[in-house]
């Protein structure tokens, strides 16, 4: 991709710190990742609610809704995909240097385009989770109807099923939702933030 070399980057006057401060948090990009029906959306908005129930700002990018707007040009071939992941690290990242504590849910199935969300939004900031839910717990779930659909072969390049998922090898977080309810699932996400301090100012 070019760039217009008369682009010139400019910086604010607000340091990092005084945003910490200001909202009592860190901000952050808590990155669910899995299969299409292992509850990252379902997992995204209660974590959501978790923390704004807690005095903290939080927001959910949410990778249908993004693919309604955003990203409503492109498809799911592995060059779109890619893309799909590069245009939210790059959003999430503008949230996260905010402040806000960015709750992506997207599949995100390759581990390049997750890897170059990190580097977009600092690897410090960036929290991976990774739902480990088998694609046979997901497929009995199929939410949407999705899997049915991808096993009549009506939807090409379905994660798990005609497309890969390359699992993330070293997580921040791990949960299963299959073992695990969603309040559990939540208080380890929110417990991990805390450890890092990202959930005070005084600890930034």
């Amino acid at each position: 991709m070019s760039v217009d070399r008369n682009l010139t980057r400019t910086f604010g006057h607000v340091a990092p710190n005084e945003r910490h401060q200001l909202l009592g948090q860190r901000g952050a990009v808590v990155w669910l990742t899995g299969l299409s029906g292992s509850g990252k959306s379902t997992l995204a908005y209660a974590l959501e609610r978790a923390l704004v129930s807690d005095r903290h700002t939080a927001y959910v990018l949410d990778g249908d809704n993004v693919r309604h707007g955003l990203n409503a040009d492109l498809g799911f071939s592995p060059e779109d995909r890619d893309e799909n992941i590069r245009r939210v690290g790059e959003t999430a990242a503008l949230f996260a240097q905010a402040g806000v504590i960015v709750i992506a849910s997207f599949i995100s199935p390759y581990r390049d385009g997750r890897n170059r969300a990190r580097e977009c939004v600092g690897g410090e900031q960036f929290i991976e989770v990774h739902l480990d839910v088998s694609v046979e717990v997901c497929e009995r779930r199929d939410p949407k109807g999705l899997y049915k659909k991808a096993r009549a072969g009506e939807i090409k390049q379905f994660t798990g099923i005609s497309a890969p998922y390359e699992a993330p090898e070293s997580p921040h977080v791990t949960v299963d939702t299959d073992a695990h309810d969603v309040d559990a699932c939540v208080a380890m996400i929110v417990s991990y933030l805390s450890e890092q301090g990202f959930l005070s100012a005084e600890t930034a």
